[in-house]
């Protein structure tokens, strides 16, 4: 997968393209140190990932990745945490915070690399049907999967794709996260930001941001969030 670099800090862009050079499947295209450069770039030139700061002179990378094209992936890498809601709005893949770990690095690419396949599968695209309160039919693969509503972890939206997470696969279908939330038993699922729908019964814990499902981590977006705790916590938090 080719890439670019965009970051005002010289010795941040030279951080990530060591990383880069360092992990298989990535080709380095680019380096910018401002968002209008790099934008210019995309009109010309297919880029499958852009690791992108946040604050920088001129426009930040949280308005200029509104901006990229769909088919073009977003890894933010930025010094500060306080984006990273903001990121999942705008459906960034990941958000790598400064200084970046080689094994979070490569997390991210391995997550951008697996969608890429699931985006270059034209003929396992999906169809959803819903049933009824237990289960509904996904078709991918050429065949039509029974997919039980007890086995769904959470459901995450890429851009035009829906990805379902269950406890032993993930399948994707060609649907944006608004149309199969309404499709959805709403006593079991929840939408808990732009890019997330959950299965209550999944959740282990959560905080005032995250809600945590095993060993993954969903956040909570400030227009889902009065909805979560109104309307499904404080009807199950115990009294003191």
């Amino acid at each position: 997968m080719n890439c670019i670099v965009v970051d005002d800090e010289p010795l941040a862009r030279e951080a990530v393209k060591l990383l880069i050079a360092k992990t298989e499947g990535l080709d380095f295209l680019a380096e910018f140190n401002n968002a209008e450069a790099a934008a210019k770039y995309l009109l010309n030139h297919a880029v499958a990932i852009v690791f992108l700061d946040i604050q920088m002179p001129g426009t930040d990378g949280l308005t200029f990745a509104r901006s990229i094209p769909l088919q073009t992936q977003v890894i933010f890498t930025t010094a500060y945490s306080q984006y990273a809601l903001d990121s999942y709005e705008i459906d960034a893949l990941d958000y790598l915070l400064k200084p970046i770990k080689p094994e979070r690095f490569q997390k991210a690419v391995d997550k951008a690399l697996t969608y890429q396949k699931l985006f270059d599968a034209k003929n396992e695209i999906a169809d959803v049907n819903a049933i009824d309160s237990e289960y509904c039919f996904i078709k991918a693969e050429r065949r039509v999967f029974k997919v039980a509503f007890k086995d769904v972890l959470f459901i995450e939206g890429l851009k035009d794709y829906v990805i379902l997470h269950t406890i032993d696969q993930k399948i994707i279908t060609a649907m944006n996260i608004k149309t199969i939330h309404h499709q959805l038993p709403a006593p079991t699922f929840i939408r808990t930001s732009k890019s997330y729908i959950i299965n209550k019964q999944k959740i282990t814990s959560f905080d005032n941001n995250t809600v945590y499902i095993d060993q993954h981590e969903i956040p909570i977006g400030n227009a889902y969030r009065a909805l979560f705790f109104e309307d499904f916590v404080n009807k199950k938090m115990l009294s003191r």
